[in-house]
């Protein structure tokens, strides 16, 4: 993909799991990609992954959270000439697995800041350069969680449901400028993450996890999770040129997965 060289996009949450996959990925396609995350020790380490494939990065600890933090990163990517023509907004959170009853306030706020609104900060930020020279890629990353929730999972089905809606609307409001915003909804990807919400999900159920991981696999086509380079591999097409003719979609990583 030689359309993408030497173009800047911006990883969040790129320290480790889908966004290191992601970021390594796209840097391997001919991006210099910025890596963004709260934890700096995970991007130092997906920046050396990344360097020793021969690719280009760049290290900025960031709270998407915090729009102050986000502003000091446009000025400085803009201040060193960098031009920001792709945007995967990947920083996410796992939030509480309990009923919505139990949920305290601040667990929700949480979830609901980090999922939805760093998006939204961050594609106030970055969309207008790219508005403005009339090219660019969002790419955002929901979660099959998103239409088809799973127990106890309130805050975090209900963060991720939102960013379609946000996707859908941002690539309506963008497109007649020459910019396109997706959103990729993975299945359950293998990993950390998954791991812990297998165990709740066996918890909440009182079953053993073996059996909620052969539950979760047979509603797929493909009867197995998916892998974070799955994941990056649909997240990188659709930031580059061969997807130019595709925006506002919600594209489904899943496996196969069958939603009902």
């Amino acid at each position: 993909m030689n359309d993408i060289h030497d173009r800047t996009v911006i990883v969040t949450g790129a320290s480790g799991g889908i966004g290191r996959s992601i970021a390594v990925d796209a840097a391997q396609h001919g991006w210099h990609v910025v890596l963004a995350s709260r934890a700096k020790e995970g991007l130092e380490a997906t920046a050396e992954q990344i360097e020793t494939n021969g690719g280009a990065a760049s290290i900025h600890p960031l709270d998407v959270t915090d729009a102050d933090q986000i502003e000091d990163l446009r000025r400085h990517l803009a201040d060193q000439g960098r031009t920001v023509r792709g945007l995967v907004n990947n920083s996410g959170i796992a939030g509480p697995s309990r009923p919505l009853w139990e949920i305290e306030d601040g667990e929700w706020d949480e979830c609901i800041a980090v999922n939805l609104r760093g998006v939204f900060l961050m594609c106030r930020a970055f969309l207008p350069p790219m508005l403005d020279a009339g090219a660019g890629s969002v790419v955002n990353i929901g979660s099959i969680s998103g239409k088809n929730p799973l127990l106890h999972r309130s805050a975090y089905t209900a963060s991720k449901a939102a960013l379609i809606g946000l996707t859908k609307t941002a690539a309506a409001d963008a497109g007649p400028r020459g910019v396109r915003v997706n959103l990729v909804s993975p299945g359950g990807v293998a990993g950390e993450r998954l791991d812990w919400v297998v165990e709740k999900q066996a918890e909440a159920l009182g079953q053993p996890q073996q059996a909620i991981r052969e539950r979760l696999t047979s509603q797929s086509a493909l009867h197995r999770f998916v892998e974070p380079d799955e994941v990056a591999a649909a997240v990188t097409f659709l930031l580059s040129d061969q997807a130019a003719g595709i925006t506002g979609i919600d594209v489904t990583v899943a496996a196969g997965f069958v939603m009902n």
